[in-house]
């Protein structure tokens, strides 16, 4: 048996394990979602209707409305999160190395147990929380905190504050892996800040950027587990996201609605993915 063909062998040997629980766990699963999308039931005995499900699901008010509030969460926290992180990045661009304990601190709010998290909402926004209280002691007027359209903005913040910091470890990163002497070399050449920052650290953090986006895409679908503490199966109407149509059509047992929610969810990620990467391709491109 010749060396390579050996090598292949243990390699396959290694990763069969892995294999085999996606398999088990993701493929078949997905495959069986995709069949309840497309039928009536969810068992052997159900009959295929095509995208009669998928119709009766688009045209769902909860559904609508749980779809609305996902997208206009991701359009309010993504970009927020990468300008915010981008900046803490740059700041500590020079004295990386120097920055240890802050570095773990900025990951103390991602590691932090979701009920914590959910805790530390209820004692600032709740009604007898800091932040009313405080309003109340200034005579602001009373604000619905968690039951009220403002809920959208704590939801909004909770996920900034957790998420943030990981963001900063993944751009930093990529900032560290820039040579100094590109700077340097511009600094001889009379470069101003914002064009070392267009010209030399930009082109080289599309990547780094890429993937700090995704990773804040999936911690943004996380961060149902804080909502659902914080307002419960029917949540306030401005914090009814995606998830909550899923729990509940679980907890009703219609298989079809769920399966077909959770298509749309699916389709909804790999288009964002297919954009940001689709964008980073082309920068990456143009770079070479």
């Amino acid at each position: 048996m010749s060396f390579s063909l050996k090598s292949s062998l243990q390699g396959w040997l290694l990763i069969t394990p892995l294999l085999i629980g996606c398999l088990l766990f993701y493929a078949i699963p997905f495959v069986l979602v995709i069949q309840y999308s497309l039928s009536t039931g969810s068992g052997g005995s159900s009959d295929f209707i095509g995208f009669i499900n998928y119709q009766d699901v688009t045209a769902n008010g909860m559904f609508t409305l749980a779809f609305g509030n996902t997208m206009r969460f991701l359009a309010a926290a993504l970009p927020l999160i990468m300008v915010l992180a981008y900046l803490i990045a740059l700041l500590m661009q020079k004295h990386a190395n120097k920055h240890k304990l802050l570095k773990s601190v900025f990951l103390f709010p991602y590691i932090m147990p979701v009920v914590g998290a959910v805790i530390l909402v209820e004692l600032l926004f709740a009604d007898s929380g800091l932040v009313p209280s405080i309003a109340n002691a200034l005579g602001l007027p009373l604000v619905d905190w968690l039951g009220g359209p403002a809920a959208f903005g704590v939801v909004l913040l909770l996920y900034l504050w957790k998420n943030t910091g990981y963001s900063v470890i993944l751009l930093l990163a990529g900032l560290v892996t820039i040579p100094e002497e590109q700077y340097s070399a511009a600094d001889l050449d009379g470069a101003s800040s914002w064009q070392k920052f267009f010209y030399i650290t930009t082109p080289q953090m599309w990547y780094s950027v890429f993937f700090a986006i995704i990773f804040s895409l999936i911690n943004a679908f996380k961060c149902f587990r804080e909502i659902f503490l914080i307002g419960g199966t029917h949540p306030n109407e401005n914090i009814y996201m995606l998830q909550h149509f899923l729990n509940n059509s679980f907890e009703n047992l219609n298989y079809a609605k769920l399966s077909v929610a959770s298509v749309l969810l699916l389709v909804v990620v790999l288009v964002v993915f297919a954009v940001f990467y689709g964008f980073v391709r082309r920068k990456e491109a143009f770079r070479s």
